[in-house]
């Protein structure tokens, strides 16, 4: 925690496990001080699951929940070429280059979509004067705790509560149990760290969007090689995501996103 006061403290709410399980936390006073808000960053390309889990812990908390957003991710996608230039669709994609190697796009889209607008709403709580800062809570546990950062502007300090307590993801589980609830991923639905099993969990209305951008990414200008949202480098309705092959493959998530997304 700061030593100094903050004018404002905020819960990076993703709507995954960690960032439901430290919302309830505080919410039944486990956790304090009680934030004085959440801020979910809506990148227009979540699962209706998170959008649901979302609006019940909106109706739960009792402190507000504000939602931003930076635009749709989606669309940001699908026109990549000429948004990428200005590094605001920047996903990273499984690259297949002309030579046959391998690549790994670069990845833009948390910072774009995620942290410039929780910044912006908290300036804009700040009453924009930042000076005196802001407490932002992030849902990371202990077994991700390498991605423990400190915040990159002066008027944000970071807090990770869930680290305080020794929590773990699976600490997180049966509090959210104990709790009554329980909490989907949070990530987009075109995010290309899904595991399989995640991808087989969206719905089929959710799959057949992904399979209609993972088209749509194939050749994009400013790209040597072709694009694929399945990090088997192959179209998503060719990958078969019941195959032990495909199966044994380790998930690339790990909740990577955050501080922003996929808690």
């Amino acid at each position: 925690m700061s030593e100094i006061v903050p004018k404002l403290r905020v819960l990076s709410l993703g709507a995954g496990v960690q960032s439901t399980t430290l919302a309830l936390l505080a919410a039944h006073g486990e956790i304090t001080p009680m934030p004085d808000c959440a801020i979910f960053a809506d990148t227009g390309w979540e699962p209706v699951a998170v959008y649901e889990h979302l609006g019940r812990l909106e109706r739960a908390l009792p402190f507000p929940v504000h939602r931003v957003t930076a635009g749709n991710l989606r669309e940001a996608a699908i026109a990549g070429g000429s948004l990428r230039a200005r590094g605001f669709a920047a996903i990273p994609w499984f690259i297949r280059n002309a030579d046959g190697s391998d690549g790994l796009g670069k990845r833009q889209c948390t910072a774009h979509y995620k942290l410039d607008p929780i910044r912006r709403k908290i300036v804009e709580l700040l009453g924009g004067r930042p000076k005196g800062g802001a407490e932002m809570w992030i849902g990371i546990s202990t077994d991700e705790a390498f991605r423990v950062k400190p915040a990159r502007v002066q008027y944000l300090v970071n807090r990770w509560p869930l680290i305080e307590r020794g929590m773990n993801r699976a600490d997180c589980r049966a509090c959210l149990k104990r709790f009554g609830w329980d909490a989907p991923r949070s990530a987009c639905i075109g995010c290309p760290f899904r595991s399989n099993e995640e991808w087989e969990a969206l719905t089929p209305g959710e799959r057949a969007d992904a399979i209609t951008v993972d088209r749509a990414i194939r050749h994009q200008p400013g790209t040597k090689g072709e694009q694929f949202m399945h990090r088997s480098r192959r179209p998503l309705d060719e990958v078969d995501l019941r195959s032990p092959s495909e199966r044994g493959q380790s998930d690339l998530f790990l909740n990577e996103c955050e501080g922003m997304c996929g808690v």
